[in-house]
């Protein structure tokens, strides 16, 4: 049983030492297997049992696959994800302690990649190690999935996703990040609720273009480049895209419904009967809960012109669209021609993938994170929500229906805040709880 297993002292150090090592994403670009050697290195330092008894393979430029052969290595096996890349840093922004310092100060950890992802990913292999060294065996095969470029949505996920595809294995629950232990997910609910992602939105950056003839600015036409984007941009509001529950909205509104007092005790059941109006309420509320049931759409960038003189012959806006869970590239492409509604802007799909399907709540493998959870934060409820962001994981949840997003350590909104932002830490508290989380997992995994 988990509490059989002492773990090893010393978690926050090796996260410390993760944290040292800059693997930003976009220095992966230049200094390519230096950098990933460096990485490599470090792990068989800190995880040296699992290093031992573990296959690894490299997978692609930046992928690491091991396998941890279980008593049934027929059966399907588990996948545990996660990135060792992180983003760049704003040099102008004012950390309290430096970036890549990896400070262990007042009980947490510090530094770029704390909680997306090296804790996570840390709080994983340390499980590893501890039951390897106590001489555990899986029921079945585990694999650890790492990629080294999910912030710059690289192929290492996809690589070993269509590796193990190839070899005719589907994974029987897949679990990357995604949500957290979180405290009052909803207004007039209390306590601390483990959201757990049953499915994630899609994404697609599209590029609209208008041309026109150039020119001298002294004489107009009656529509310019520039102002049929600029047009273009304004059609795009927020009800672009109709607001519709996926099956995870009612699931988590029923299962918060136990903690909700005052109003939200009435509110939230009638919310989860009648998906349709807690659509309504959500898109009206705007914000995450509005993102959540709807497809949003954000310009991000425009371009156009030469000189301040010159009518520009072509204008052009880049316009971020995450896609909710039943949304395609193509049906968002097409919401979008008929939104502008003008035959002479041409619609660029520049990249993107589909929203994933969405996995079950109620089946075994939920249960097992639900029992995980309650082993680890035994003080929060377990609930089925919608990733907003994108994750390494929709390379699998294209052939596994069972693919889970968690991260299991509790963050704070302002420690969620600090992801991709500043002062990034994690409570060394929690990642003796995400040890154990994984460690419950792994031990009670069925044959």
């Amino acid at each position: 049983m988990p509490d059989l297993v002492t773990p090893r002292p010393g978690a926050a150090e090796r996260l410390s030492r993760m944290l040292q090592l800059r693997t930003v994403s976009t220095d992966f670009e230049a200094r390519g297997d230096g950098l990933l050697e460096e990485f490599v290195s470090l792990l068989e330092a800190c995880y040296p049992q699992m290093h031992r008894a573990l296959e690894r393979e490299r997978v692609g430029d930046l992928g690491l696959l091991y396998r941890w052969r279980g008593i049934n290595s027929s059966a399907d096996p588990l996948v545990l994800m996660a990135h060792f890349d992180v983003v760049p840093v704003d040099e102008g922004d004012a950390w309290t302690h430096p970036p890549f310092a990896g400070r262990i100060e007042g009980g947490y950890v510090y530094g770029r990649g704390a909680l997306d992802d090296k804790g996570p990913l840390l709080v994983m292999l340390e499980a590893a190690e501890n039951l390897i060294s106590a001489g555990f065996t899986p029921a079945r095969d585990v694999y650890f999935s790492l990629g080294g470029n999910e912030e710059t949505f690289g192929a290492a996920a996809r690589d070993i996703s269509g590796l193990l595809q190839e070899r005719g294995i589907t994974p029987w629950m897949v679990l990357d990040e995604g949500g957290a232990v979180v405290d009052a997910p909803l207004p007039y609910v209390r306590g601390r609720a483990a959201m757990v992602g049953v499915g994630e939105k899609g994404l697609v950056t599209l590029r609209l273009i208008a041309r026109s003839d150039g020119g001298h600015a002294s004489v107009p036409p009656l529509v310019t480049a520039v102002g049929r984007i600029s047009r273009a941009v304004t059609r795009l509001t927020p009800t672009t895209f109709r607001a519709r529950a996926p099956q995870a909205i009612p699931r988590m509104l029923s299962a918060l419904t136990a903690r909700s007092s005052g109003i939200g005790r009435m509110l939230y059941p009638v919310l989860a009967a009648w998906p349709w109006l807690s659509a309504k309420v959500f898109a009206a509320v705007g914000g995450e809960a509005a993102a959540m049931v709807r497809t949003t759409i954000a310009p991000t960038r425009l371009a156009a012109g030469t000189a301040n003189n010159v009518l520009a012959s072509q204008a052009s806006v880049t316009v971020n669209l995450r896609l909710a869970l039943g949304e395609t590239i193509d049906s968002a492409v097409s919401r979008i021609q008929r939104r502008i509604d003008d035959p002479q802007i041409e619609i660029e799909v520049l990249e993107g993938n589909d929203a994933s399907p969405e996995a079950p709540a109620e089946c075994t493998q939920f249960d097992l994170i639900r029992d995980a959870v309650l082993a680890s934060h035994p003080e929060a409820i377990t609930v089925p929500y919608v990733t907003m962001a994108a994750t390494d994981s929709r390379h699998f949840h294209r052939y596994t229906p069972t693919t889970y997003r968690f991260a299991p350590l509790h963050m704070d909104a302002e420690q969620r805040a600090s992801i991709h932002g500043v002062n990034e830490r994690v409570a060394v508290s929690e990642l003796t709880r995400g040890e154990l989380f994984h460690r419950t997992l792994i031990e009670r995994i069925p044959a």
